[in-house]
């Protein structure tokens, strides 16, 4: 995710500018919550790809390519 990706998500969630949290003092901590959101969301995807493969090895190389390891 960039910044005006993140920006454009934390507008159409609600987020108002009234305060300046587009600010790069305040983006910061946008920014650190959205990639702990996205993080979370990835574990969970990878949870249910080991959970449904019958293999191991297939399981672990689809979890690469969402963790963009691949």
């Amino acid at each position: 995710m960039n910044s005006k990706e993140i920006i454009e998500m934390a507008r159409r969630a609600g987020v108002r500018d009234d305060e300046n949290i587009f600010e790069f003092s305040q983006y910061k901590y946008l920014e650190a919550f959205a990639k702990l959101v996205a993080a979370k969301e990835q574990d969970r995807c990878c949870s249910i790809v080991f959970a449904q493969c019958e293999s191991d090895n297939v399981a672990q190389r689809t979890v690469d390519a969402i963790r963009g390891k691949a």
